[in-house]
Parts: structure tokens; sequence; C-alpha cells
């Protein structure tokens, strides 16, 4: 009873629940209180007096010099001597009776113990089980806000990254609308420029086809008035050759 005792506070110690305090409180009291132990006495009275021939005494004594009256009181001091130590060590001592009364005491006041030991340990369990179900009602709350706080923080990052997605878009589709419009603005100049480009060289070309046109004709004019020249030279040579002839 006492192993199973020991074993149950052993394991209540292991699990660590709140058993330890309780369980120091009930021994407390159980030590200020006792236990409920009864005083026994099963050993009769003449059962206790040591019994001998006290008149056979007396007269060992008489024949050994002792008168009477010295003899008996030497007899009633040691009856009396006698009867006062029994006393004392039936005192000091304890018969199996005895042991076995009290331990059926002990082993009744150890179930007592035991009973109220189960008792609180069933107590002490519901109560950590209670505490175990709020904690774990406690645990979901806690998983459900943390459940919700994530998916509201993902719905704000989505949003935020869709707005900037957004506004990244409309950038590249403002700088693609400005590089088109430069695009066509260069594009148009290019025209121009090559328009401008074309034009001067068709002018050009006209100015160098008007300057050979020019030119031939000045040749032209040339070669007749270098030709009108010789034959006025060689007319006017013929004329003096016929005038000294």
């Amino acid at each position: 009873m006492l192993a199973n005792c020991g074993s149950v506070c052993e394991e209540a110690q292991f699990r660590g629940t709140t058993v330890a305090p309780a369980l120091e409180e009930f021994f407390t009291a159980t030590t200020k209180e006792g236990y409920d132990r009864r005083p026994v006495d099963i050993t009769p009275l003449e059962q206790r007096k040591l019994t001998f021939d006290t008149h056979a005494l007396v007269q060992d004594l008489e024949t050994h010099g002792f008168d009477k009256t010295q003899a008996e009181t030497i007899v009633s001091a040691l009856t009396a001597l006698s009867n006062v130590s029994l006393d004392t060590i039936y005192k000091e001592m304890v018969t199996q009776a005895q042991q076995e009364i009290t331990v059926q005491q002990l082993m009744a006041h150890l179930d007592a113990i035991r009973k109220d030991m189960v008792i609180l340990e069933k107590s002490e369990f519901a109560n950590l089980r209670a505490e175990n179900e709020k904690m774990k009602i406690e645990l979901d709350q806690v998983k459900q806000q943390l459940m919700h706080e994530t998916s509201r923080i993902r719905a704000d990052n989505k949003l935020d990254i869709n707005l900037e997605r957004s506004r990244v878009t409309d950038m590249f589709t403002d700088q693609e609308k400005q590089l088109m419009e430069t695009t066509t603005e260069f594009t148009k100049k290019d025209t121009q420029t090559k328009s401008i480009i074309s034009e001067t060289s068709n002018k050009i070309d006209a100015e160098i086809a008007s300057l050979k046109t020019l030119m031939e004709s000045n040749k032209l004019e040339t070669i007749r008035y270098l030709a009108a020249s010789v034959f006025t030279c060689l007319a006017i040579a013929l004329g003096f050759y016929r005038f000294w002839k």
C-alpha cells in the first residue's frame, strides 16, 4: 500500500500537474492531526505481574539469618520492584496483537489516503483536461486570427502588387507612346529632310543642266565667233593679198 501511495505521488510529480501543493497540504494536515491510534491494552494485569512463591522465599531468607519481618519486607520490595520493571518493559514493548491492530489501523489510514489521493488526482486531471481544452480553444482562436491576418496581409500585398503592376504597365505604355510619337516625329522629319535633300538635289541637277546648256550655247557662240573671226581674218588677208598683187 505504501508502494502504491509512493508511485501515485511520483507519477503526479512526473506529469507536472498541480497535485504537489495539494498533497503537501494534505500530508501536512495528516502529520499535524496524527494517526487515529487507540491505546489497546490486550495483556491482563495479572499476566503483567511476575508470580513466584513468596512464602518459600520468606522461609529461605529466614534460614539464612533474617527474621520473619525482614524477610517479608524484602519479598515485598522484590515484588514491587519486579512489578515496576515489568510495567516499564510493557510500556516500551508491544505485543503481536497490538502490532497487528496498529498495522490494520495504519493500512486503513493508508487506504483512506489512497482514496483521497485518487479523488484528488481525478479532480486535478479533470482540471488539467479543462485547462487543456481551454488552451486548445485559445490556440484555435489564435490560429484563426493568424489565418485572418495572413489572408488580409496577402490580399493587401496582392492589391499593392496589382496597383504597382498597373502603374508600371501605364508607365511602360506612356513610354511606348512617347517613343512612338518620337519615332513618328523623327520619321516625319527624316522624310522632310529627305524631301528637302531631294528637292535640293533636283535643283542642283537642274542648275547643273542649265549650266551645261549655257556652257554648250556659250561654246557654240564662241566657236561661231572664232569661225567668224577666222573667216574675217582670211578675208582681210585675202584682200591684202589681192591688193598687193
